[in-house]
């Protein structure tokens, strides 16, 4: 039988994951945080992530997954490589990266009877990263299933939210500033508001000046 009461976040320390954090800590009476180690340009993420779980009274695994970096090249596993849009998705897409990582949550999982699986993907993101869409979800989700012959169950409350809803979304679970001022998006690896130029600053600045605007709007009209 499935436990209704355990979940299992995949856990960058980034807005999404901390967010989702958050909403699994309101959902569910255990949550365990689970991180990779895929040989990320910057490494900062994971010292990020424990700091996170670890303010937030959170068990929290990180997973050696440096077979990633090494299968596949790209702006976030290779200095050498610039931060830019590519031919078809950006060069910051990690092949296989949420494939992998879902499947790794999921046998770690099973182990610590965890079977609610939450992810911060967003097929509403600017990305538009094959590896966020809901179809691909909801696709690995029956795989996984009929693979190890288990029952999870994977949850993503940010799938279909713009970046000023997930802002809203952190306000709701009273995380607005902590998710703010304590987690790391930013590509040059720098943590709260970022370096401000990188198209993951960008979208994160830009998502919370839109949510501060309407929020300001519906204060003045009240």
């Amino acid at each position: 039988m499935i436990n209704l009461k355990k979940a299992m976040v995949v856990f960058s320390g980034g807005q999404d994951s901390t967010t989702c954090l958050f909403w699994a800590k309101k959902h569910f009476d255990d949550v365990i945080a689970i991180s990779f180690d895929y040989g990320q340009r910057h490494r900062d993420e994971l010292d990020c992530a424990k700091a996170i779980a670890n303010d937030l009274n959170v068990e929290h695994k990180i997973i050696d997954a440096s077979i990633l970096g090494q299968l596949t090249e790209n702006a976030l596993t290779r200095d050498s490589i610039d931060i830019e849009e590519g031919e078809s998705y950006p060069t910051t897409f990690v092949e296989g990266r949420n494939h992998m990582f879902l499947l790794m949550a999921a046998i770690v999982g099973k182990q610590l009877d965890a079977k609610h699986l939450v992810t911060g993907v967003s097929e509403a993101d600017y990305s538009g990263y094959p590896d966020c869409r809901d179809n691909f979800i909801k696709s690995m989700n029956v795989t996984m299933n009929l693979s190890m012959d288990e029952n999870f169950v994977i949850h993503t409350p940010l799938m279909f939210l713009s970046k000023s809803e997930v802002w809203k979304l952190s306000d709701e679970l009273d995380a607005l500033d902590y998710v703010r001022e304590n987690t790391l998006t930013c590509y040059e690896g720098v943590i709260a508001d970022g370096c401000g130029q990188c198209p993951a600053c960008e979208l994160r600045q830009n998502g919370l000046n839109e949510y501060l605007a309407e929020k300001e709007g519906v204060f003045i009209e009240q």
